[in-house]
């Protein structure tokens, strides 16, 4: 087994796709990194999602800009994490939008988690010298908020918990497409370790109850048509539940970190070992669960050294 996090030897450029999912509706997909989208409306663009960096959010606006000059009105976050929020002052948005509860999680652990994946994913940090700073909203809200582009909607809304506690989706009722953040993926791992294993698949199956025509998830390709739409929403809610079904058993049992570690393995391994980002989420995945399953309801502050400790609890 590497010494290392598995994503911290993934130096290799991604392949970018920008593919239309709806009128005037795009998703920015890059082979299992963090996606984007984009909403174009009547006089202004929303973009959802701002990449890690102000570099990286740099290559999603060069992709707006080949398809409308129209100006960046809004910055859609669906939740806390560096890797989605850090580029944000690459827009220059007036409005910046996250749920009540990411915007408090940025408060009490957003300079932790920022130090924390800047050490699990170098490849998406370069260029981290420009960023200002922590992302902080100018909006907020607690359960759902509708932003108008003109004449287009889109309805914001927090359906419950599930890759984190502050979870939000953006819904586009003109075209039924909807930007789902990391509470769906396509082929790639879900990262679990600040989630809710619980209340995730009845999350997704608010999401279901849309019928949606497509979604643009967090990572992986978007998602066209029904058959992609619930395709994805099965895959994402087997990920979650064969994830934590054996580390339960192996915890409420008293069994050990890394026997919930190898239970973990062999459930999930034959289906989902193909995934992106698979390796590198399967640590943080296994600890979580295992907290959860301790009736720990908070996911506990993950720090440079708490990554550091539990990466050495699973060796050997």
């Amino acid at each position: 087994m590497s010494k290392q996090f598995a994503s911290a030897g993934d130096m290799a450029d991604k392949e970018i796709s920008f593919t239309e999912i709806g009128r005037d509706l795009w998703a920015f997909t890059a082979e299992g990194d963090p996606n984007s989208g984009v909403i174009i409306g009547d006089d202004s663009v929303m973009i959802i999602e701002a990449q890690a960096t102000p570099r990286l959010a740099n290559k999603v606006i060069e992709k707006v800009r080949s398809i409308t000059d129209k100006p960046i009105s809004h910055l859609v976050l669906t939740h806390y994490h560096a890797v989605r929020v850090l580029g944000a002052s690459a827009y220059n948005a007036q409005n910046i939008i996250m749920s009540e509860k990411a915007r408090s999680m940025v408060a009490e652990r957003g300079a932790e988690d920022w130090a924390s994946e800047f050490e699990r994913f170098p490849r998406l940090f370069q260029g981290h010298e420009s960023i200002p700073g922590l992302t902080w909203p100018t909006t907020t809200f607690n359960d759902r908020m509708t932003v108008y582009l003109g004449k287009r909607r889109v309805d914001l809304m927090s359906l419950g918990r599930a890759h984190t506690a502050g979870d939000i989706v953006a819904y586009v009722p003109d075209e039924n497409v909807m930007f789902t953040g990391d509470i769906v993926e396509y082929h790639s791992a879900c990262y679990c370790g600040d989630g809710h294993f619980n209340d995730w698949p009845g999350t997704l199956e608010a999401i279901r109850s849309f019928n949606l025509d497509a979604i643009a998830p967090g990572r992986g390709d978007a998602l066209v048509g029904s058959e992609m739409v619930n395709a994805a929403l099965d895959s994402t809610a087997d990920f979650v539940r064969s994830t934590y079904e054996p580390v339960a058993k192996v915890a409420k049992r008293g069994g050990s970190l890394k026997e919930a570690w190898d239970a973990c393995r062999a459930a999930c391994d034959p289906k989902f070992k193909d995934y992106a980002i698979y390796e590198h989420c399967l640590p943080f995945n296994v600890a979580r669960a295992y907290d959860e399953a301790l009736d720990i309801d908070t996911p506990r502050i993950w720090t440079a050294e708490r990554d550091a400790n539990m990466w050495a609890d699973l060796q050997g």
